[in-house]
C-alpha cells in the first residue's frame, strides 16, 4: 500500500493468489503471524492487514520481482531491514517478508548471524490450510512462543488462546505473559 487511503487487508483469496504466484516461481514460503495461526486452525478467525511470510534469502529477488510486476512497492516503515520488510500495492495488499538463511541444522537464521536470531528447525515444520489449500507455516507451539514473551494485546491473546485450546498447548504465565494470569487462563 503506497499512499493509498485503503486500509490494508489480506483476504484468504489474496493469500491463496500470492501462494499460487510463489508456487509458479518455485518459491517455498512459510506463513507466519496471524495467517499462520488461522492456517493451523484451518479457518480464518479475523481480518488480517497483511500476510507475514518466512522466505529463504535465495528466493527474495525473484519473489520481489514477481510482486513488483503486479504493482507492489516497498512500504516505508521505521523497522525496515534487509531481512524484514513490507511490500504493498495500491489495493491495500501487504506482504511482510521475514528473510532467513537455512543453516546446516535446518534453522532459519534471521538477520546477521551475530544477532543470534533464528527460526528453530522444528518451527518450520508446521502444516495448515487456507481455504482448503495446504500450506507450510510456523508450528502452533512456536506461534504461541513467538506471540508471547511480551505484553500481548487482545488480538495476540485471541490467537494464543485459540492455538492453546485447539492443540492442547499449556499456557503458563511464563510463556504467555501477564495476560494469561489476568484472563484466568494460567495453568
Amino acid at each position: 500500500m503506497r499512499g493509498s487511503p485503503i486500509e490494508p487487508e489480506m483476504t484468504a483469496d489474496d493469500v491463496g493468489g500470492f501462494l499460487a504466484m510463489m508456487d509458479a516461481h518455485g518459491i517455498r514460503v512459510w506463513l507466519d503471524g496471524g495467517w499462520a495461526v488461522d492456517a493451523c486452525l484451518g479457518s480464518q478467525t479475523r481480518p488480517h492487514g497483511d500476510v507475514d511470510i518466512v522466505i529463504e534469502e535465495r528466493d527474495v529477488t525473484v519473489a520481489v520481482a514477481a510482486l513488483q510486476g503486479r504493482g507492489y512497492a516497498p512500504v516505508p516503515r521505521p523497522d525496515t531491514r534487509a531481512w524484514n520488510f513490507v511490500l504493498g500495492d495500491d489495493a491495500g495488499h501487504q506482504i511482510d517478508f521475514h528473510v532467513i538463511v537455512l543453516d546446516e541444522h535446518g534453522r532459519g537464521v534471521y538477520g546477521p548471524a551475530e544477532n543470534g536470531e533464528h527460526y528453530p528447525s522444528e518451527a518450520l515444520t508446521g502444516k495448515g490450510t487456507v481455504k482448503s489449500r495446504p500450506v507450510d507455516c510456523i508450528t502452533p507451539e512456536w506461534l504461541v512462543r513467538f506471540h508471547t514473551g511480551y505484553q500481548v494485546d487482545a488480538t495476540d491473546w485471541a490467537d494464543v488462546s485459540a492455538l492453546c485450546g485447539r492443540f492442547a498447548i499449556p499456557c503458563r504465565a511464563s510463556t504467555c505473559g501477564s495476560d494469561c494470569v489476568r484472563n484466568g487462563s494460567a495453568q
